[in-house]
């Protein structure tokens, strides 16, 4: 199994519009971050979690070809803006896209974009979405795939925890203030866990560094990568500061389990 980070950055990027900061106008190109949104592959088979608004162009970066399925972690425009982008995997693979998240994500995603969610059987000329609501565990392709709820703030977005015979891979966990304790269980010992990690300061919605550090410990994974983070985080000095098995991700960064 592969794991490709195509953004690693908050809802604004980095750079950000504007901003002179040391991060925004730095060389390094992993300080360089689209909206935070990956890959899954196993087999053949390939699992886009979230449709940021700068899928097009991670997609021409990865190479991107084909899309199995769609993994949706919730509704802010950060992760469900790319979803005009994917008409163009309807039109190559000429079938409609299947798209899962919990009941409030599909909702949302029905509400900005009812056309690409019309129940008429339709592949073109519009992005065509066959949504299902995820509330228990259930299998795609390869994978079984758990959902956990994470809070956001007022809302919960869905992690996702992939399985293969059984055998534990990948939590995927991003834009959450707080993993629960069953969650952690769950999850413990996972080869790869990938975490909300926004900032050094206090957020009302998002892990900080230090908060996510503290879930790594206790989840124990094999390796845990650090997503969804501002321009405070410059990648080379802040890296130094990591223990061991954990890391910033950053954008193309790929991982093989």
């Amino acid at each position: 199994m592969k794991l490709t980070f195509l953004g690693t950055g908050t809802s604004q990027g980095v750079p950000m519009i504007g901003c002179d900061c040391v991060v925004c106008r730095s060389p390094d190109p992993r300080n360089k971050r689209f909206r935070t949104s990956a890959l899954v592959e196993e087999t053949g088979f390939t699992v886009l979690i979230d449709a940021s608004p700068d899928l097009r162009s991670q997609s021409l970066r990865a190479g991107l070809k084909k899309i199995d399925a769609i993994l949706f972690t919730h509704g802010h425009s950060d992760h469900i803006l790319g979803i005009d982008d994917l008409r163009r995997f309807n039109w190559i693979q000429n079938q409609r896209l299947p798209a899962y998240g919990s009941r409030a994500t599909l909702e949302r995603i029905r509400t900005l974009f009812p056309y690409a969610v019309e129940n008429n059987g339709a592949v073109h000329p519009y992005t065509r979405l066959d949504l299902h609501e995820v509330r228990e565990s259930f299998q795609l392709g390869p994978f079984e795939i758990t959902p956990f709820a994470l809070p956001h703030g007022r809302m919960d977005t869905t992690g996702y925890f992939f399985r293969r015979g059984g055998k534990p891979l990948l939590a995927y966990f991003t834009d959450c203030k707080e993993v629960p304790v069953q969650t952690r269980s769950a999850v413990r010992g996972v080869p790869l866990l990938i975490l909300d990690a926004l900032r050094f300061t206090a957020h009302p919605t998002h892990l900080t560094i230090s908060e996510s550090l503290a879930i790594a410990r206790e989840v124990g994974a094999g390796r845990t990568f650090f997503v969804h983070f501002t321009h405070d985080i410059d990648h080379d000095a802040h890296s130094k500061d990591l223990p061991e098995r954990v890391a910033f991700a950053y954008d193309e960064l790929a991982i093989e389990i």
